[in-house]
């Protein structure tokens, strides 16, 4: 790693007077060391930014109180308040977690025996020690590889490199500020396209800021090529206005929630994959949106059709006929929902 040599205590005083002065503190989750609290809060923040997550978190924990109430709800009414905050892979796993942390009694308390919890990795887990249980460990989300990246101007850092550097960095005070102080530097001031580099606490010392190159650092990797797939949800209103939802299987986009029927886009006409008898309802048709989710975009082409028969199609996944008001107290992904606003807003 060509860098220079890390300051002893530069890094890390700075970060903490810093977070102490201009960092936040009146987070929903903050000023307590209940580790259930911590531990949603820093599921939900896993890719999703503070702003979206708090009215989510507040609603979560006004269902949810503690973990036994969580895993003794059933998977369904846990991901419809999860619905709308994505990655709902996270929901399925904050469930089971919850299920094996009653089981076992206990919460665990080190990063080694937190990761061995369903959906929790290396940095969530030192950050829910870190808070809860004031261990000694270090974070590497996405906003700390760039603090780093960029205060050490790294060329192409690996991550045994950057694993190495947060942990070099770590203090033997004031743990829990200097965590949060990466966390708020990274989200507030040393952000991806227009860091603040006037008002950083680190500036003095930053390599890429004495360089000139604030952009360049962290070096960016390669973007993946997203792929595209193409779906049509099929809309299927009968004449006492019921209309056919499924749910989706787990693992899966959308896994354990409820949506319109789907099929591949294809040569053969819309609403070939069920066996019912359609007839056009292009009033009702919503236009084409892309849903644009981590490694594809998602091309949705929404076909309205009235049915005579409300016998479900033969499937492994479960039907559901409801009316519009129903439905829309069923766990939902967000563009569903939407959907279904606009049908209720037409008819």
């Amino acid at each position: 790693m060509n860098c220079p040599a890390p300051p002893s205590t530069f890094f890390a005083q700075m970060l903490v007077a810093w977070q102490h002065q201009h960092g936040r503190h009146d987070l929903p989750w903050q000023g307590t060391q209940e580790p259930y609290r911590i531990w949603v809060s820093e599921i939900m923040l896993q890719q999703t930014q503070v702003g979206t997550v708090i009215p989510f978190y507040q609603r979560f924990m006004t269902a949810f109180p503690d973990v036994v109430d969580l895993a003794r709800a059933d998977l369904e009414t846990v991901l419809g308040h999860w619905a709308g905050l994505g990655y709902y892979a996270r929901g399925r796993h904050l469930h089971r977690a919850a299920q094996e942390i009653v089981q076992q009694g206990f919460f665990p308390r080190s990063p080694e025996e937190l990761q061995k919890l369903p959906g929790i990795g290396r940095s969530t887990a030192a950050a829910i020690a870190v808070f809860a249980f004031g261990r000694r460990a270090a974070i590497l989300d996405g906003n700390v590889k760039r603090v780093l990246g960029r205060f050490f101007a790294l060329d192409n850092p690996g991550d045994a490199e950057l694993w190495a550097l947060a942990e070099s960095q770590l203090p033997d005070r004031h743990l829990e500020a200097y965590t949060q102080g990466l966390m708020d530097l990274g989200s507030l001031l040393c952000t991806r396209a227009r860091p603040q580099c006037t008002t950083c606490p680190l500036q003095p010392q930053c390599q890429a800021y004495l360089r000139g190159e604030t952009l360049r650092y962290p070096t960016p990797r390669r973007k993946a090529v997203r792929s595209q797939r193409h779906h049509r949800l099929l809309l299927l209103c009968t004449p006492e206005r019921q209309w056919l939802m499924e749910k989706r299987p787990a693992p899966g986009v959308w896994g354990g929630l409820w949506s319109f029927p789907m099929e591949i886009m294809d040569s053969q006409p819309a609403g070939h994959s069920l066996t019912l008898d359609l007839a056009p309802y292009p009033e009702l048709e919503p236009p084409p949106f892309i849903h644009r989710l981590t490694h594809f975009n998602w091309h949705l082409t929404p076909r309205a059709f009235k049915v005579r028969d409300t016998v479900p199609p033969s499937s492994p996944s479960p039907w559901h006929w409801g009316s519009l008001s129903e439905l829309m107290t069923y766990p939902l992904p967000a563009p569903i929902r939407q959907l279904l606003h606009g049908l209720t807003r037409k008819l």
